[in-house]
């Protein structure tokens, strides 16, 4: 019985380790210079709202979002962000209409995303973990 616990508990176990590294599982990503090893849902999602302009430790952010209609933006926002796209969209038009800020900078595919991160001190985006590669970093989110 104990014997059939514990292979039940690793077949579990390694479903999830390989459910967690899917390639098409939607990751974080900065510019190599970003010294940042967390990142709070709370503090990405201000970040990708524009509400919040500097990452945690005082460094200028630059943030780069797909268009609103690309499948990974609505994944990105509703898993990582907790938030629809149409919320990040109206986040982005109030910063925009007010004044007090701009909306991110679109990037239209994801090596586009990587080469725009890549390059940019401070840059912050995101893809699916298939399209990774040395150029950027994975920021983990943690709750």
């Amino acid at each position: 019985m104990v014997a059939r616990w514990l292979v039940f508990m690793a077949l579990s176990l390694s479903c999830l380790v390989s459910w967690a590294n899917e390639p098409n599982d939607v990751v974080l990503i900065a510019h190599p210079n970003v010294r940042v090893e967390t990142l709070s849902r709370d503090t990405a999602r201000a970040i990708f709202a524009m509400r919040q302009r500097t990452w945690p430790n005082g460094q200028s952010a630059s943030v780069f979002v797909l268009p609103e209609d690309h499948p990974v933006h609505a994944r990105f926002s509703k898993s990582l962000l907790n938030v629809y796209p149409h919320q990040l969209r109206l986040a982005w038009d109030r910063v925009v209409f007010s004044g007090t800020g701009q909306a991110p900078n679109v990037v239209m595919s994801q090596p586009d995303m990587i080469k725009h991160v890549a390059s940019t001190p401070g840059g912050l985006g995101y893809i699916e973990r298939g399209y990774l590669d040395d150029s950027v970093n994975v920021i983990p989110l943690v709750n």
